[in-house]
């Protein structure tokens, strides 16, 4: 069996290959109180959530763009009835690591659907129980390791809140070569317009040295800016309250001059040709219904 060399250190490098979801069995619609998010929530409420056909469509565009740019791609075992499109998820790559998130239990069978790949893995590893982390709070760039966090007392009563401040530390202990700088991010269970599910939600680098933002993401003031300093405020496109709720921050890089992008995205989309990034522009608006866009879909796991 051939072994994959993991190699991850930033978010836009030229990728080689990756692990997407499937959307082939998704089962049916989630009952109100089963919505892990407030936008799944909104949109089972108005009877507008997402039909399996429309899902298993977007996710077969994402594929064959990933193709295109001559990507090895991967995905899970499918399991009945069940939702496997947000691998970014149930793990991430830090350097040559795999780190198993420890994900909301309903949740935990996407990792087993994934093993005949994390067989092919040298180091894998798992936090500690208390370690509450997922993989769309964790964003490496280069010397950093950037992860969006919460942390008020109310912690237990946000599912919307999936990294804790223990997970933070974890990171900085295991991976001690690389700063870890963490990022509070605000929280409401029902409300999307006023929640960033992960650091994702507000924040993605994108190109060689610029970034998408959403300042009303953050909590504190003061670390919002360390990013607009660490990229320049020139190079930071910071995107408003719809965009954010429409996901506009959750692309993804192929690599620093081509990146995946939702169609409508038309202000996104003309800013990153402006800056000579190739857009790969797919349909993507129905999975984004559940709160998760392009970036939460996909699990990198090699880049140059």
């Amino acid at each position: 069996m051939k072994s994959l060399k993991l190699n991850l250190h930033n978010e836009t490098s030229r990728l080689r290959a990756v692990i997407i979801g499937t959307a082939t069995s998704n089962g049916a619609i989630p009952k109100l109180e089963e919505a892990y998010d407030p936008k799944s929530r909104k949109h089972i409420a108005a009877g507008t959530y997402p039909k399996n056909e429309d899902m298993i469509l977007e996710m077969a565009h994402l594929a064959a763009a990933l193709v295109k740019h001559d990507v090895d791609v991967y995905q899970p075992v499918q399991i009945q009835d069940y939702n496997q499109i947000f691998t970014r998820d149930i793990g991430f790559v830090i350097g040559d690591t795999f780190v198993r998130s420890n994900i909301l239990p309903d949740r935990e069978q996407e990792i087993v659907a994934i093993k005949h790949i994390l067989d092919k893995m040298h180091n894998v590893i798992k936090p500690p129980e208390e370690v509450h982390i997922e993989g769309g709070d964790v964003m490496l760039h280069n010397d950093y390791i950037l992860v969006g966090t919460y942390r008020g007392d109310d912690y237990p009563d946000y599912i919307t809140a999936r990294t804790n401040a223990v997970a933070v530390q974890w990171l900085q202990e295991k991976f001690p070569s690389k700063k870890v700088k963490s990022f509070n991010l605000r929280k409401n269970n029902l409300d999307p317009y006023e929640n960033a599910l992960h650091l994702d939600c507000c924040f993605q680098p994108v190109g060689t040295d610029k970034c998408i933002i959403h300042k009303n993401g953050f909590l504190e003031e003061e670390e919002y800016q360390w990013l607009v300093d660490r990229f320049g405020s020139d190079n930071c496109f910071e995107i408003t309250k719809e965009e954010m709720y429409h996901m506009n921050s959750n692309i993804f890089s192929i690599a620093p001059d081509v990146v995946i992008s939702e169609r409508g995205f038309t202000r996104l989309n003309d800013w990153l040709r402006s800056h000579h990034i190739t857009v790969e522009e797919i349909p993507y608006s129905e999975i984004a219904k559940q709160e998760g866009l392009l970036r939460c879909s996909t699990l990198p796991l090699i880049r140059d």
